[in-house]
């Protein structure tokens, strides 16, 4: 691995090490988040589905349990939203609270996924700026032999000219998806987030189980 390493530098020069230590800046982020995710249960909803229903059933410490014991983000928001109506505080207070939980928890889940899409952005960049200083000093080569230019001599310049770009574009990539997957799955658990809570607030008062007709007209007519 450390031949390759000095193999890379030696022919990409200092950009190709200023690129392989983003790499490994990324993958130590990717790493992290990974962890995190797996940790704290980012797009596990069930425990969290159950615990509203038992809540609007009546069983309403059986919920708590549910959430309590859970540690994905939807669970820990709606634990604070049961133990604020448990202990009768105003609504408009739960709700403002619970929005304060669950903007601190998506911040700390958020965390560091920004630099790894600077690095998705910046990587290609640097790759190509390593191209062009290698372009110019190929050609700067070349108007120096004059006359007696050596193709192979050309060719091999341009080739080390484009390693930088090609090894910018292998760091940018992955880091690019997965800075994308991360943020898609934040969405979503903003979206389950805002969805429950609001279903458990208002006990999901238009859905069937709250006993409306089914009857169209019925409904229409207000009976």
């Amino acid at each position: 691995m450390s031949s390759l390493f000095n193999t890379l530098f030696e022919r990409g020069g200092p950009v190709i090490l200023i690129l392989i230590g983003m790499s490994l800046i990324a993958t130590t982020i990717i790493s992290a988040k990974l962890w995190q995710f797996a940790a704290t249960r980012v797009g596990r909803h069930g425990m969290a589905k159950q615990a509203v229903d038992e809540w609007i059933s009546g069983n309403r410490s059986h919920a708590y349990d549910l959430v309590y014991g859970d540690s994905s983000p939807v669970s820990t928001v709606l634990a604070h939203a049961m133990r604020g109506v448990s202990l009768n505080k105003r609504d408009g207070e739960v709700r403002e609270d619970v929005t304060r939980v669950a903007t601190q928890t998506l911040h700390g889940l958020q965390s560091y996924i920004r630099a790894l899409d600077t690095v998705a952005q910046t990587a290609p960049l640097l790759g190509l700026f390593g191209t062009v200083l290698g372009m110019i000093e190929t050609f700067g080569a070349l108007e120096t032999a004059g006359a007696s230019v050596d193709p192979s001599q050309l060719a091999g310049g341009i080739w080390v000219a484009l390693l930088t770009t090609a090894v910018g574009l292998a760091v940018a990539m992955p880091c690019g998806v997965l800075a994308s997957w991360f943020e898609g799955q934040l969405e979503n658990e903003r979206t389950v987030m805002e969805t429950m809570l609001t279903g458990f607030f208002t006990e999901f008062a238009t859905d069937e189980h709250a006993g409306l007709p089914r009857d169209r007209q019925t409904i229409s007519s207000g009976v």
